[in-house]
């Protein structure tokens, strides 16, 4: 589809570009639009800069305060249980490599990169409020059934095998299905699932590792952490992450596909097979022990990883080959004018799609009329 934008004698046909502003002027443009990089004659006013509502403000800040309320509680129930030199302890190794995995999170996600106020808010939905819900749901569950049965042994395992599965995924999926829904420019691709819900992952697993590393020094001292942090922290540290990343898929690829069936099935599949996958490596360690947890680990674990992996450089590397692809029709002796030239300057060094969905924006006001 050819575009054209005119100002005068002034014309620019950028044709290999699918996005269309035929027929408006390059006054129109600046009326519709508040790019710094098209100029504006004297005369003409541009769009006022909307700015944020008071109300979404206080929103915003008392969700923050609840999510951190919720936080804090979750650490003085472990500090209960380890003690306090135990919780801190926990605390430092479990937060140490956490900047480490963002960013690789934060590599996968640089052709696209999403805003980062919903990267923290999926990171600290999982390190806050998923892991307060799965607290309070795990622990009574395991209440419930330990009374039912009177038997201990029994109760953790259905905590551990049952509940935690069900609870701690769909705690996590909470808030990629409220990305889902509200935010759907953002959230368009199993790209896009695959790094919110890592996100999220890595968020439960930092809270959750706090626990179990202040109950091994509790349990052993420096000997039983060392031994539970190669176990957490290296062998599975993408656990959590990897789970969820089945949401995320299923989500992403929801919004991606056109039919109607697989926009109703995907997500729930996804949902399910994040909970399948927790529950055969909860379940492999409870029922089997260690032979168990190290079959499950090499047989289902690994390959899942690393067909996850794969899949995501693949497509970006995809996505990469289109942006070049893309921006080659765009030779540099051809004369634009400043409203398209520096556009396309930044979709050279920043990513051309990013720079499609802004001019996307300006055609989506403009209206029928540059179709």
């Amino acid at each position: 589809m050819n575009c054209a934008v005119s100002r005068g004698t002034d014309t620019i046909l950028p044709t290999d570009l699918d996005l269309s502003v035929a027929g408006q002027t390059l006054e129109q443009l600046q009326l519709m639009t508040n790019n710094p990089y098209i100029p504006n004659p004297a005369g003409l006013s541009r769009l006022p800069i909307k700015s944020r509502s008071p109300v979404k403000i206080l929103l915003a800040v008392f969700a923050c305060l609840i999510a951190l309320s919720l936080g804090l509680l979750v650490l003085l129930l472990i500090g209960v249980e380890t003690g306090p030199v135990a919780l801190v302890i926990g605390f430092v190794v479990a937060t140490l490599p956490v900047p480490f995995y963002v960013l690789l999170l934060l590599w996968i996600d640089r052709y696209e990169s999403e805003p980062l106020w919903m990267l923290a808010t999926a990171f600290f939905w999982g390190a806050l409020v998923a892991v307060f819900i799965a607290f309070v749901l795990n622990t009574a569950s395991s209440f419930f059934v330990a009374a039912a049965t009177n038997n201990l042994h029994a109760a953790e395992a259905f905590g551990a095998v049952i509940s935690a599965p069900i609870v701690e995924e769909t705690a996590k999926a909470i808030i990629l299905f409220i990305f889902f829904f509200w935010k759907k420019d953002e959230f368009d691709g199993v790209v896009d699932g695959i790094v919110y819900a890592g996100m999220v992952g890595l968020g439960f697993a930092m809270t959750e590792n706090i626990q179990y590393y202040g109950k091994a020094v509790l349990a052993g001292g420096l000997g039983s952490l060392s031994g539970t942090f190669i176990l957490r922290g290296t062998l599975a540290p993408f656990s959590h992450p990897l789970f969820t990343s089945m949401t995320g898929i299923g989500l992403g690829w929801a919004r991606q596909s056109r039919s109607a069936t697989v926009k109703m099935i995907a997500p729930v599949a996804g949902l399910f097979l994040a909970i399948f996958m927790h529950f055969s490596w909860n379940g492999s360690a409870v029922l089997f022990g260690g032979i168990g947890f190290i079959v499950t680990y090499f047989v289902v674990m690994v390959p899942v990883f690393i067909a996850t992996d794969g899949c995501l450089l693949w497509i970006a590397t995809r996505g990469q080959h289109r942006s070049r692809t893309s921006l080659s029709g765009f030779p540099a002796r051809h004369v634009y004018t400043a409203g398209i030239r520096a556009p396309l300057q930044r979709a050279r060094a920043n990513g051309f799609f990013d720079e499609c969905a802004h001019l996307a924006r300006i055609q989506s006001l403009a209206g029928p009329h540059a179709l």
